[in-house]
């Protein structure tokens, strides 16, 4: 982890993405390398191929996130998070390549170890786990945003807790986040109690795909291109 901060500090743009179809740890762990990055004086380009999911729109500076960045060069180093393999960030991956240097910070045990250098740990609940640890080892002061951040991405990671990836520092960093200012109600509210129409329409296209076999033993559904679209 020095390594990395070390090149983060002598860096001057860094270009961060996180994988396509962004669940709540890929856009926690984005938006919170932003804000660390913003408190380090740096600058930075946020990239997520995929539309930002109306549950995680209530996270901070996801306004910031852009789907298309036509000059990845001018950056001197990218951060990929979330991310078992380079091409999970889509079609941008091989222009990623062209960028000097490359680190690779991720918790899956898949994970290629692609890159300059790596922070890859099986055993944390969630990528924002492991982005919580550089923020404290820098002592980057922890507001409301990095903590609404850092809450979100381990708790969807965990299934609220109900995953078996659920360990002792997804407890303790989430009471230290809501000493910081979250509200885990309202985090709630976003992620589960609020469904747009289109996802309305979708499930219940989904519901209506179900078939059953072998005397209720084997259920599948069906999510075509034509549902989603």
């Amino acid at each position: 982890m020095e390594k990395i901060i070390t090149q983060l500090k002598q860096s001057n743009h860094v270009f961060v993405a996180s994988h396509v179809s962004p669940d709540g740890d890929a856009l926690g762990s984005l938006i919170a390398t932003a804000l660390m990055l913003d408190a380090m004086g740096k600058k930075s380009t946020l990239y997520n191929e995929s539309p930002i999911p109306a549950v995680y729109r209530f996270l901070p500076d996801t306004e910031r996130i852009v789907r298309e960045f036509a000059c990845p060069e001018i950056c001197d180093t990218a951060v990929i998070l979330d991310c078992s393999d380079i091409g999970r960030v889509g079609k941008i991956a091989q222009q990623i390549s062209r960028i000097p240097l490359l680190i690779n910070i991720d918790h899956h045990a898949t994970n290629t170890f692609f890159g300059n250098l790596h922070c890859v740990d099986p055993q944390a609940c969630a990528t924002a786990e492991i982005v919580y640890r550089f923020i404290t080892m820098m002592h980057i002061p922890l507001d409301k945003a990095l903590a609404t951040a850092i809450y979100t991405g381990i708790v969807t990671d965990t299934g609220s807790f109900r995953f078996a990836n659920t360990n002792k520092a997804a407890f303790s960093i989430c009471d230290e986040m809501v000493a910081r200012g979250v509200d885990p109600y309202t985090v709630a509210q976003h992620l589960y109690g609020t469904y747009s129409l289109g996802r309305l329409k979708l499930l219940n296209l989904a519901l209506d795909s179900i078939e059953i076999l072998h005397n209720g033993q084997v259920s599948f559904m069906t999510v075509t291109k034509e549902m989603l679209e």
